[in-house]
This record gives structure tokens, C-alpha cells and sequence, in this order.
């Protein structure tokens, strides 16, 4: 049972890592560093709760049972924490906000508190590490300390149900989808965990043992909630950023083609070669270095031999569009052919703009790039009677040192 309580408490803290990541932006960000905490709590809620932490607790402190208020503190500061959380996210007026944060704080405070007292005038000399809920259920003051524990995680949950059903409503996207994880993970505590321990308290009263319910469905089904409300508020603030990742690292690998041709003559700065640099930062880094190429090369656009290139493009049946894209391309490679060569600029020059000079971000480049790849072969076009794309092979083969 440790050992699965443990890497629950991994999930968690790997999760609070990916939010925390930039530690001072974090700092100064409520709903980051709302979210980070909230996280920690429920690994640490975990952490706590695993029968060899129990006993180490016990030992350390020589106190019996003294893991008991210990996880049950834990697990009122988590709701505290959970509700922080929603309060933050659902935002509004700063002064707001901070009462309501502050009434929260203040409640699970004085539940902290009411736990840790009601422990101390408790007798429970027995050391109990899986069912301590159900066989102190009938013993005066630990009977109060589990119902209270009980009863503030309760009412955490069935908040946040109410809040998250309610804005989930008014929303869509990916907000929608993590308020509705949230809201599963909530209703899996609720029946899963806390119906569980009620059950199983309640039956200790009335005579009867149900102690399984407390001790063998309760942990799991607590753990799945967690989880499940974990992703729910990391989904929304994470995935973004992985999906822009993933597209950066996607425009990186198509520029490729395009990079190997003018690569040569770029004058930007090397890349580092850190392997841990994120694909945006690479992608970032290409861009730059080829916008710095094509500036180099400007002088040796031949427009005739991209005015031959979109007519053929055109006769060919190519849209407007792609037929700019390849007589770009055609003019491209044949001024990296010159600039190569060390030939003079062509007389028939004169200021043009790229197309993937005049959108914004890399969509330019990488359509020019694709029609560098996808050039097809045919009659010589560059003065001299060379072919400009017998070139890119010469250009483009060539292995790259520093970039992925």
C-alpha cells in the first residue's frame, strides 16, 4: 500500500514541477503559485497517509498515533488549498479575491487547530496505521478529530463540485474540460473516499464491521480523485504549451530543407548546442538565422529567373499562390548558387519582398522552405545555363553540427 501511495505522491510532485518551472514568474502569479501549493499538499496529503511514513512519524516523535492529525492537518490545508485554488481561477476583483481567500485560510486554520486539540485530550495509546478511523470511531474526542476531518474535506469537495458545475457552464475549451476533471475527481472523493469512511465509521457505531470499506476501497479511490483532479487543473495551463511546442518542433524539422540551403552564408550568431533547449527556442533561433540569410542573398535575386519559374508554374496549372512559392524558391537557390560561386550580383535586380517576409511567424518560411523540398526538376533557368536545383543537393547535403 506504501509503495502505491508514494508514487501518487511522485505523479503529483512531477506535475507541481512542470507548473513551477520558471520559479520566479510562478512567484508572482496567484493562480501559478495557488496551483503549485495545492499540488504539494496532495502529495504531501499521500506521502503522510502511507503506513511507513505513519510509523516513522510515530517513532520519531514517540508519540502514538502522532501521524494521525499530522495526515488529517495535511488533508484540511489541501482543501484549504483547493479552494484557494478555485477562488483564484474563477479571479474577479482583487479585494475580493483576497477576503475570500483569506475566510478560507481562517476556516481549515481553525479546523487545523480543533484537530491537533481534540488529539491531544484523546486516549489513544493503541498504535493504529490502516484503520485507525474505525477503531478509535467510538473513542471520545478521536470519535470528534475523525468526524471533523471528514467533515471539512466534505465540504471542500462539494464547493468545488458546485463552482466547477456551475462555470463549467459558462465556458468551453479546454477550461471546460478541466473543470469537468476536476469535477469527476471531486465526485470520485465524495463517493469513493469520503461515503467510504462515513460508512465504515457509522458501522462501527451501530455494532457491525465494515472496516474494508475504510481501509481497502477508501486509499485507491482517494488516490484516483487526486489524480484525476490534478490533471484537471494542470490540463488547462500545460497542454497549451505542449501543443505549441509540438507545432515548434514540427516547423523546425520542415525548415530544414531551406536552413541547409542558405546556411552557409547566415552571419547570425551559432546555436547553442544544449540539448535541453525547448523547441520553441530552436525554432526561434532558425528563424532568425535564415531571416539573416535572405538578407545576405538579396543582392543576387535574379528576377528573370523567377519570372521564368512562375510562368512555367502557372502554364503548369499551380495556383497564384504556389506559383510565387516556387519561383521563389527557383530564385532563392539560384542566388545561393552565386552567392556560393562568389559570382557577381545578376543585372537584373531590384527590391522585392519574400512572401515569407511579409506574414508574421514561421508560416513563411516554411512554405517557401516546402517548396525548396518539393522543387520538381526541369530546363535550365539560371543564366549560364546551369539549373539552379542541380545545386540544392550540393547545398543541402551537407550535415548540420549544432542543430537537431
Amino acid at each position: 500500500m506504501s509503495l502505491v501511495v508514494y508514487l501518487a505522491a511522485l505523479v503529483f510532485g512531477m506535475t507541481s514541477v512542470l507548473l513551477f518551472r520558471r520559479p520566479r514568474t510562478a512567484m508572482s502569479n496567484p493562480l501559478t503559485l495557488s496551483t503549485c501549493v495545492a499540488i504539494v499538499l496532495g502529495a504531501l496529503v499521500f506521502v503522510c497517509a502511507a503506513p511507513a511514513t505513519l510509523r516513522t512519524v510515530n517513532e520519531l516523535t514517540r508519540v502514538t498515533n502522532f501521524g494521525a492529525p499530522l495526515t488529517y492537518g495535511m488533508l484540511s490545508a489541501y482543501s484549504c488549498a483547493v479552494l484557494v485554488l478555485l477562488i483564484n481561477w474563477r479571479g474577479g476583483p482583487r479585494p475580493v479575491v483576497r477576503r475570500a481567500v483569506i475566510r478560507s485560510m481562517a476556516a481549515y486554520g481553525l479546523l487545523v487547530a480543533a484537530i491537533v486539540v481534540l488529539f491531544l485530550l484523546a486516549d489513544a495509546d493503541t498504535e493504529r496505521l490502516t484503520d485507525l478511523d474505525t477503531y478509535y470511531a467510538g473513542t471520545p474526542f478521536m470519535r470528534e478529530m475523525i468526524l471533523l476531518y471528514l467533515l471539512g474535506h466534505s465540504a471542500a469537495m462539494l464547493v468545488m463540485c458546485a463552482v466547477c458545475l456551475k462555470w463549467s457552464r459558462e465556458v468551453d475549451g479546454l477550461l471546460r474540460a478541466g473543470l469537468r476533471l476536476i469535477l469527476l475527481g471531486a465526485l470520485l472523493d465524495l463517493v469513493g473516499f469520503q461515503f467510504a469512511k462515513y460508512t465504515a465509521v457509522a458501522a462501527r457505531w451501530t455494532g457491525h464491521d465494515l472496516d474494508f470499506l475504510s481501509t481497502t476501497v477508501a486509499p485507491p479511490m482517494a488516490s484516483l480523485a487526486a489524480l484525476v483532479c490534478s490533471v484537471g487543473f494542470a490540463l488547462p495551463r500545460l497542454l497549451p504549451s505542449v501543443l505549441a511546442h509540438w507545432r515548434g518542433l514540427d516547423d523546425y524539422r520542415r525548415l530544414g530543407p531551406l536552413w541547409s540551403l542558405v546556411r552557409s552564408v547566415s552571419t547570425a550568431p551559432r546555436q547553442p548546442s544544449a540539448w535541453w533547449q525547448l523547441p520553441r527556442a530552436r525554432l526561434q533561433w532558425r528563424e532568425v538565422s535564415i531571416h539573416d540569410a535572405l538578407l545576405t542573398l538579396a543582392p543576387y535575386f535574379d528576377h528573370r529567373v523567377r519570372e521564368r519559374a512562375r510562368d512555367a508554374a502557372l502554364r503548369a496549372g499551380r495556383s497564384p499562390h504556389e506559383a510565387r512559392l516556387a519561383a521563389e524558391a527557383a530564385m532563392l537557390a539560384d542566388a545561393a548558387r552565386r552567392a556560393a560561386a562568389h559570382e557577381e550580383p545578376p543585372d537584373a535586380t531590384g527590391s522585392y519582398r519574400l512572401h515569407a517576409t511579409e506574414v508574421p511567424g514561421p508560416s513563411g518560411l516554411v512554405e517557401l522552405s516546402q517548396a525548396l523540398h518539393h522543387r520538381p526538376p526541369g530546363p535550365a533557368t539560371a543564366p549560364g545555363g546551369t539549373h539552379p536545383s542541380s545545386l540544392t543537393g550540393t547545398l543541402t547535403e551537407p550535415e548540420e553540427p549544432h542543430v537537431a
